[in-house]
């Protein structure tokens, strides 16, 4: 189909991992693997959490929305990709490809948002706690968490909707595994510009605002954890929050990471790697650090499964 003397791409071919057939074959095994775990161990986390009345806490209930993102962000990816590793080539449609981008950009901005809410909900736990019942009343939890969700699809919906209105005219080989912002915006054939200001300004929000927005939380809940006399009182505070940090910990580090990669041609290799951490390792590491950090998580873990003995 031409317009404007452009030959419109209708598919693309997403790049594989590897050309080696040992190496996909070990590919395919392992993140078919990850995929089950992620599956399996999020939703093991939300079961418990909705049948265990003692998780019902505004703590829980985030844990319980970040096990669902952690569902459809590997969902969104795992896949295609292991479609991709059983063929030689993945390819994928235009319209299957802007459906991906806009699910994938959604719960990873979602994330970020979420983590800074779980971080808040610490805050208020540890240095306010004689007002927590308030300010973490259930008509804010449900605000907040609804918020995340909607603010994320807002911000995703710009980006895909300037994405659809540009040109792609050939080569349609993007140097991925997935469907993402940069890379397509490498293919296109119109002027990127707008695109490429809204990229900034979505970063600067999602990743560094909200980034200082975590760490300011956490730095008050270390000052407020120290100023507790007992060493009993600090295990306990420090307890409550230690899975939420070591996840936003293993999930910015990978950003920053990829903040600090020069913009070289294994700049594209780095970009897997990152994608697969987001994708697959993190969604499967989170529930195990919840269920090994969390005292209350292990108990309803173990009423769950005594269920089926």
């Amino acid at each position: 189909m031409a317009i404007n003397n452009y030959t419109t791409v209708v598919e693309f071919v997403l790049q594989g991992l590897s050309g080696d057939p040992g190496l996909q074959a070990l590919f395919l095994a392992f993140f078919l693997l990850l995929y089950i775990l992620a599956l399996s161990g999020n939703t093991v986390i939300i079961i418990a959490i909705s049948l265990n009345p003692g998780l019902h806490t505004p703590m829980y209930f985030f844990l319980a929305n970040l096990a669902l993102l952690d569902i459809v962000c590997t969902s969104t990816v795992l896949p295609k990709l292991l479609e991709g590793l059983v063929g030689k080539s993945s390819h994928i449609s235009y319209k299957g490809c802007m459906t991906q981008l806009f699910f994938l950009t959604w719960f990873l901005g979602a994330e970020l948002l979420l983590l800074t809410a779980m971080a808040y909900d610490r805050y208020v736990a540890i240095c306010r706690p004689l007002h927590y019942s308030m300010l973490m009343s259930w008509p804010i939890c449900v605000l907040l968490a609804g918020s995340v969700w909607v603010i994320s699809a807002a911000s995703t919906s710009v980006h895909t909707g300037l994405m659809v209105r540009l040109n792609f005219c050939g080569p349609n080989q993007i140097r991925h595994f997935l469907c993402e912002v940069p890379t397509l915006l490498l293919l296109s054939c119109s002027l990127t510009t707008l695109n490429n200001i809204m990229i900034v300004i979505a970063d600067v929000y999602f990743g560094v605002v909200n980034f200082l927005l975590t760490m300011i939380s956490y730095s008050f809940i270390i000052c407020s954890i120290l100023r507790i006399r007992s060493t009993e009182g600090k295990k306990r505070a420090f307890s409550t929050c230690s899975a939420h940090l070591v996840v936003v910990i293993l999930y910015y580090s990978t950003v920053i990471y990829t903040y600090l990669q020069p913009g070289s041609g294994s700049s594209l290799e780095n970009g897997k790697v990152v994608a697969l951490l987001y994708t697959a390792v993190s969604p499967t590491l989170n529930p195990v650090i919840y269920s090994l950090r969390n005292k209350d998580v292990k108990v309803a873990l173990r009423k769950l499964f005594s269920c089926f003995h």
